[in-house]
């Protein structure tokens, strides 16, 4: 019933929320005399965060239009090569006639996002860094909430499927690059394709703060998962789809309760950043604002994942440690992280990372025993959390360089 409440008390917020909206457009009308009078910026920003909080975000848009590659800028269009009931494989198409002498059969880069509450859009930064100097495709994963239930159930085998499926239709030489949560996912893709002797397995594997054996450097997202049995998160935060959607009654771990999770962990980050945005309106501090706004236009907008990958993933990655412990199985079948030997393997992450601890992502050299030392590679970025790792200044200077570097390298 929380998923209905839920519903129920956006539903109730309309009104008023109207009336805020109403009201800041009057207040902010050209020739509204009022604007002279005391109290109406402090009644102005007062009606826009109360906008700001109770309205629904939709899917962003990844808005990448061009890019700088080298000292040209090569227009850039977005096309869906692949859709499947539960994602899709997007490409990023850089512009040929555009493009730089060089740079025309540039290597191939996907970007596993994903699948825990934010859509692929949170990867824009990472997506506009690769495509300087890489063709890049990504994993749009699909709000289970906008799937009809006809089109069946999606766990983390179906997951790692998927990966395989789009990996094969980029076709030879790829270079994957999971960021975040997928890491346990892509490294059992390549290891089946690589105990298959497939043509089409990876030429590269990028894995990036990924909790790759969570026992490693635990953190609060680490800790919550083992502070309960499966049985209480099966029953306590899976809710039925209701009725105004696609998707009605698909089991699902809704997107609004992992928000409410992220931004428990840091409540007061939160509440300061919505004091400020008060005091930038009234202030006319347009700049801070868009800030702001970028930030959680993008931060405030979920999705809803399915019961069976979300509970999969608790017990399988954070309380069995399937994967480290070797007894990680797909389809039924062994997975072996050591049948690995053609895929060159590079580990990222952050050094103040508080999602995936120093070591969780590391942990996969331990496993991928089969790989040339001169194949493999780990870095530990100075002085970045868990986000710096994928977007920021810091990804764009210092880690992309290295990732572009280490797919030329072992290409």
């Amino acid at each position: 019933m929380l998923y209905q409440a839920y519903e129920l008390s956006h539903a109730a917020m309309r009104p008023y929320r109207g009336l805020a909206q109403a009201t800041r457009k009057m207040l902010n009308a050209p020739g509204n005399p009022w604007r002279v009078m005391p109290g109406y910026k402090e009644l102005s920003a007062a009606c826009e965060v109360f906008e700001g909080l109770t309205k629904r975000y939709g899917k962003p848009d990844f808005g990448i239009t061009d890019v700088m590659v080298g000292d040209v800028s090569v227009p850039v269009t977005e096309e869906i090569v692949q859709r499947l009931p539960f994602g899709s494989l997007l490409h990023f198409k850089r512009d040929p006639a555009a493009l730089p002498k060089g740079q025309t059969n540039a290597p191939k880069a996907l970007l596993v996002a994903p699948m825990s509450g934010h859509y692929a859009t949170l990867l824009r930064g990472t997506v506009h860094a690769m495509l300087r100097d890489h063709d890049v495709y990504i994993t749009d994963w699909h709000d289970a909430r906008e799937t009809p239930l006809a089109n069946g159930f999606f766990d983390l085998d179906d997951y790692i499927e998927y990966l395989m499926t789009f990996i094969r239709t980029l076709g030879p030489g790829v270079n994957v690059i999971a960021v975040c949560q997928p890491g346990p996912a892509a490294l059992a893709a390549t290891a089946i394709m690589a105990a298959g002797n497939d043509p089409m397995q990876p030429a590269t594997l990028t894995i990036m703060g990924s909790p790759i054996d969570s026992r490693l450097s635990p953190t609060v997202p680490n800790d919550l998962a083992v502070s309960k049995p499966y049985q209480w998160f099966e029953q306590n935060v899976i809710y039925n789809v209701p009725m105004s959607y696609p998707g009605v009654m698909r089991r699902v771990y809704p997107g609004f309760l992992q928000l409410t999770g992220f931004m428990t962990m840091n409540m007061d980050r939160h509440v300061d950043a919505h004091v400020k945005l008060y005091d930038n309106l009234v202030a006319g501090d347009g700049d801070s604002v868009d800030q702001h706004k970028v930030f959680y236009d993008e931060y405030l907008s979920v999705m809803d994942m399915t019961a069976e990958f979300y509970l999969d993933t608790i017990k399988r990655v954070f309380q069995d440690h399937d994967l480290p412990d070797g007894k990680f199985r797909w389809r039924g079948r062994l997975v072996e992280p050591k049948a690995i030997e053609k895929t060159a393997l590079l580990t990222v992450e952050g050094e103040k990372d508080d999602i995936s601890g120093i070591g969780q992502t590391q942990a996969a050299h331990a496993l991928c025993i089969n790989i040339p030392a001169d194949r493999k590679a780990d870095w530990v970025q100075p002085g970045v959390g868990h986000y710096g790792v994928f977007n920021g200044r810091r990804w764009r200077d210092e880690i992309q360089p290295r990732i572009s570097a280490f797919t030329k390298d072992n290409a």
